[in-house]
């Protein structure tokens, strides 16, 4: 039986809605491409520009996060691809960098974590924040990256390894045992390291 027009309404209008409640996981998720806050929120901004235009090629019963990232992903790498052929020079523009650098308030534990997590190659970063702090499960986060499930798990090993190397730590535990024992120095309510 063919969809009565106002039940499309009301499911365009409800992915409408579930759109705008994954902003801050797709703001979250565009921090693993760009350090840059503006350069992020103009990732989502993007990626919600083409995702609600492209609303009806969305099939309900799948999963809208996976969907977005999916789009906000190949958004970035194309950009990389466009970026690639553009002028050399034109990002380094001084008038573009602010005035002064914004207060962190953050530990310097949260720096040392940030600045490791950023010094992961692409996909090890992105598999990283999809899994360890956005919680999105493996299989999203396989269908996200375009790759098998054995990928991922491999690609999130990979990081936490690198991340326990580059902060010197021995193990997992005894890095979520020095995070307990300092909590004003853990990075965030997900633990990383599993």
């Amino acid at each position: 039986m063919p969809p009565v027009p106002g039940d499309t309404r009301r499911e365009s209008s409800s992915a409408r809605q579930e759109i705008v409640d994954l902003i801050p996981a797709l703001r979250a998720f565009a921090r693993t491409f760009y350090r840059n806050v503006t350069d992020a929120d103009d990732l989502v901004q993007e990626t919600l520009t083409k995702g609600l235009a492209s609303i009806h090629q969305f099939e309900p019963g799948t999963s809208m996060k996976s969907w977005l990232f999916t789009i906000m992903r190949n958004t970035f790498y194309t950009k990389i691809k466009v970026a690639a052929r553009e002028a050399p020079g034109a990002a380094e523009c001084a008038s573009a960098r602010p005035a002064a650098d914004p207060t962190q308030e953050w530990s310097a534990r949260g720096r040392e974590i940030a600045e490791a997590i950023q010094r992961l190659p692409t996909q090890q970063r992105e598999v990283l924040m999809l899994i360890g702090v956005l919680g999105t499960s493996y299989e999203d986060a396989a269908e996200i990256c375009g790759c098998a499930i054995g990928t991922i798990k491999s690609r999130l090993n990979r990081a936490r390894l690198k991340l326990l190397e580059e902060l010197g730590e021995t193990s997992a535990r005894s890095s979520v045992e020095r995070a307990e024992s300092h909590p004003v120095d853990s990075f965030g309510k997900h633990s990383v390291f599993g």
